[in-house]
């Protein structure tokens, strides 16, 4: 996606988990916008699949879950415009089929993850800079079978705010991205559940989902990117410590 609409010219862009689904379309749509982008994953060859779609992309492998490896993500980064955290997984089970482990790893990508990744980007960020989470309605409310994920990003949530509120004088802002159930690759894994759970064909789970949002779709990468693109502009200074859904009404 390249949007026109915005010019990201001289800025920098750091996005982590970049390698696919949303991260992959945001990197696209800020380089396209003409900002220098850095993105962040595990995969090193779908990271340089993103490069190769647009210039002004570059891929850094890297663990979220690592403090070490986000201090060297920033490391000859001098100053950062926007900071994009993007990086998670999704796991479904029920809690009493939910290992402690599985709890654990949940919190530690979609949570930890996020907390390391702002932390990290703060050091760099001037005033004027963006502070994004790429959290989902799990935030802002509970889905069955997916407990430790819609715990972490209600974390993710107060995280925003409590680090809206202590730096709001900085000039700088830190918002929450909430998708609703969006069409990327992680959706297979609840797309999967349900089929496991209910015998549903693929195409009737895929329904399912979309019947949870009241405009009877799923949401689009796109979506989320233009939202992305408008909360890192300067027309949003105002916005702060929030969390936008950008669900078609579900919440």
């Amino acid at each position: 996606m390249n949007d026109t609409q915005w010019d990201y010219s001289g800025k920098t862009v750091v996005i982590t988990g970049g390698g696919s689904g949303i991260g992959a379309e945001l990197a696209v749509a800020f380089a396209g916008a003409g900002a220098r982008v850095i993105i962040g994953g595990r995969n090193s060859d779908r990271l340089h699949a993103v490069c190769a779609r647009q210039s002004g992309i570059e891929a850094r492998e890297v663990d979220v879950t690592r403090p070490e490896a986000m201090d060297t993500l920033f490391a000859d980064l001098n100053t950062v415009d926007v900071v994009i955290a993007n990086a998670g997984a999704a796991h479904s089970a029920p809690v009493h089929k939910t290992s402690f482990e599985d709890w654990q790893s949940m919190l530690a990508v979609n949570l930890s993850g996020v907390f390391l990744t702002l932390q990290a980007g703060l050091a760099r960020v001037q005033a004027g800079g963006r502070l994004l989470a790429v959290a989902s309605t799990a935030g802002l409310k509970g889905y069955p079978y997916v407990a430790p994920y819609c715990a972490a990003k209600h974390g993710v949530i107060g995280l925003v705010r409590s680090l809206a509120l202590e730096i709001g004088d900085k000039g700088i802002t830190v918002n929450a991205l909430c998708p609703g159930f969006t069409d990327t690759p992680l959706l297979e894994d609840s797309l999967q559940t349900i089929m496991d759970k209910t015998g549903r064909s693929r195409e009737k789970a895929y329904a399912l989902l979309a019947r949870r949002n009241p405009q009877g779709r799923l949401v689009t990468t796109e979506e989320v990117v233009a939202t992305a693109l408008w909360a890192a502009s300067p027309g949003a200074s105002a916005i702060n410590g929030q969390a936008l859904a950008i669900a078609g009404g579900e919440v």
